[in-house]
């Protein structure tokens, strides 16, 4: 199975790239991790927000791979627990489908890409920067699959 992660933004700080590297190392082959980054809609004193988002959409959208399920990182989605996301990706795997994570600018993600995505997931009701959000969101991947195999990495 892959999941792709489909993040607006590049030119990641060094502690991003080290962190989200280290967790996908630690995954098993059978389930890859790969990272597409979308570049950042140029901004301008006369650009609007949904402007922006729309066109970093558009983007992100033509990034999916073929035949993906698509999961919007967002704010108003599901909430879940590591346990209850340990349950999704043991759904995943046993799919047989690939899953496109998409994580949207400084705008949030655009309506055609919240539109385009089967579900939608929220890391957090925070608000959290986006170099952040790729660490955290490689980190409850691995620590989801070592809970669907008994790995003792997690510790309830």
């Amino acid at each position: 199975m892959r999941i792709s992660v489909i993040a607006v933004g590049s030119k990641m700080p060094a502690w991003v790239e080290q962190g989200v590297d280290e967790y996908c190392r630690r995954l098993p082959r059978e389930l890859k991790l790969q990272w597409r980054e979308i570049p950042l809609a140029r901004r301008s004193r006369d650009a609007r927000p949904e402007q922006l988002a729309e066109l970093e959409g558009e983007q992100i959208l033509k990034a999916v791979p073929a035949g993906d399920r698509v999961i919007a990182l967002d704010v108003l989605g599901k909430r879940l627990s590591t346990h209850d996301l340990a349950g999704e990706l043991r759904a995943w795997q046993m799919s047989g489908d690939n899953f496109s994570l998409l994580i949207g600018g400084p705008d949030g993600l655009a309506p055609q890409c919240l539109q385009r995505a089967d579900s939608r997931w929220s890391l957090s009701d925070l608000t959290l920067p986006h170099p952040l959000v790729r660490v955290i969101l490689a980190e409850q991947l691995y620590r989801a699959w070592t809970i669907t195999v008994n790995h003792p990495y997690h510790r309830d």
